[in-house]
């Protein structure tokens, strides 16, 4: 017996329309694992194969054993986000003003009144414009972002180029009292150039007297994430202490501003009171501590990239000024320095992505270094490849409102440091196996805290 079309439309009149919902399948983002940053490549090629939006139980920081155990025992909960794996759709989220930068966002105003009081270390971290939203975050931006303009970055390339020129200088000098010579002298990169070139040219941008800069550099090497009790006690003292000393630094400015940005912004405080004093300690604390960091990991994960492809590695060295900018973008896109947003989103209202549900108060983190090796983006994504065409098109530094400020910035001196270092050293190699390189970073974060090299 056949059923006619009008018995059909009978059989289904006043049922609800269904909507097909994706199945969402899971992914262990486990950031306390020591390697995880090196299968990263791995384990995000497993997230975008099982679609652009996947459950992840996410762990950012580093666990004790006893913790690891209390976890995959199920006895310690973890949190679940949702993790956006492919490029269009991480891309679309950097864009979507439904998402909240803001931690707060999902919380009405009487849980706001009952959360504990931010610790006095995390202050300047948890009020900065990472973690703000419009309008407050455009606000704010507005102060900065004039310093960090194309035309202004490009009037600090001879800066650049002259500390790049006496970082290398001083490094040859060391490694002429201890005996040694080229080929074979040695230098941890990251500490004798990757790291004191960024933070010379924000201390510069910022007005940090020199006298003071290398207290306040050690800072700069903070490790956010430790969890061991001991240090992360030292660690929050030394916040605290930077935090002191930033307070210290804005009433001499403005008792004798000068020609920087702190002397700007104080400036900019007075004239209007655009700016408060919670918000100008946290947007001094960020653009120093985030305004280096991009670049050290920038130059210490393009290094070791071309010391790793040998072909890639002998076509720069043929012509290091006319790929210099094909190395800082091929870099950013195949190991960027930040692997994925460790602040996750909130959605602000009911919303999807990709056709996954996000009610009002999910969690979204957007997987930068997953979307940069999209294959539905990027030819061969897994390839490293310097005069890749549209390497440029990543999203490692985000996309939006949201924009890293220092990105302008962290492409020239990218430029310059593999200009210069490859160009002065063409037989730079690696000092130990490259499997033994190890990542570092804070959660989100992808550098080496240590790399030695011969030159």
């Amino acid at each position: 017996m056949t059923t006619s079309s009008n018995e059909t439309s009978a059989e289904h009149a006043g049922k609800p329309d269904t909507k097909e919902v994706p199945v969402l399948e899971s992914v262990v983002l486990d950031r306390s694992d020591p390697e995880f940053l090196a299968r990263s490549p791995e384990i995000y090629a497993e997230a975008r194969a099982k679609g652009p939006v996947v459950r992840a139980r996410h762990y950012p920081f580093p666990r004790d054993e006893e913790e690891r155990k209390s976890v995959a025992s199920g006895h310690r909960p973890v949190g679940d986000v949702l993790f956006v794996s492919h490029y269009q759709e991480a891309a679309g989220a950097l864009l979507d003003d439904r998402l909240a930068s803001d931690p707060y966002a999902r919380m009405t105003p009487e849980q706001r009144a009952h959360m504990p009081p931010v610790p006095e270390e995390l202050r300047p971290i948890v009020y900065s414009l990472l973690m703000l939203d419009p309008p407050d975050h455009t606000r704010l931006r507005k102060l900065v972002q004039p310093s960090f303009n194309a035309r202004v970055m490009e009037a600090l390339r001879p800066r650049i180029q002259r500390l790049t020129d006496d970082l290398l200088d001083k490094a040859e000098r060391e490694a002429a009292a201890r005996g040694e010579s080229g080929p074979e002298r040695r230098m941890d990169l990251i500490k004798a150039f990757a790291f004191p070139l960024p933070v010379t040219v924000i201390s510069d941008m910022l007005g940090i007297p020199e006298e003071d800069r290398e207290t306040v550099s050690r800072l700069g090497e903070l490790r956010i994430e430790n969890r061991d009790p001991v240090a992360m006690q030292e660690t929050r003292k030394q916040l605290v202490q930077f935090s002191h000393y930033l307070v210290e630094l804005f009433e001499r400015k403005r008792r004798a501003p000068a020609d920087d940005m702190i002397s700007q912004m104080i400036q900019a405080q007075e004239d209007g009171d655009k700016l408060n004093d919670r918000e100008l300690l946290s947007m001094v604390f960020l653009l120093y501590l985030a305004g280096h960091v991009t670049t050290v990991n920038l130059i210490g994960n393009g290094v070791v990239a071309l010391l790793t492809h040998p072909e890639q590695h002998a076509r720069f060295k043929a012509d290091p000024a006319g790929l210099a900018k094909g190395v800082v973008e091929e870099t950013l896109r195949y190991w960027g320095p930040v692997d994925y947003l460790g602040a996750v989103r909130t959605a602000k209202e009911d919303m999807e992505i990709a056709g996954v549900s996000i009610p009002k108060g999910g969690q979204v983190m957007l997987g930068l270094g997953s979307a940069n090796r999209d294959p539905a983006q990027f030819d061969h994504p897994e390839t490293y490849d310097i005069s890749r065409a549209d390497a440029h098109r990543h999203i490692a530094f985000g996309k939006g409102i949201h924009l890293c400020l220092g990105a302008p910035l962290a492409r020239i001196e990218g430029q310059i440091a593999f200009e210069t270092l490859f160009r002065r050293f063409p037989d730079l190699r690696l000092a130990v196996p490259a499997e033994t390189l190890r990542w570092g970073g804070a959660a989100g974060l992808r550098g080496f805290r240590e790399l030695p090299v011969l030159f």
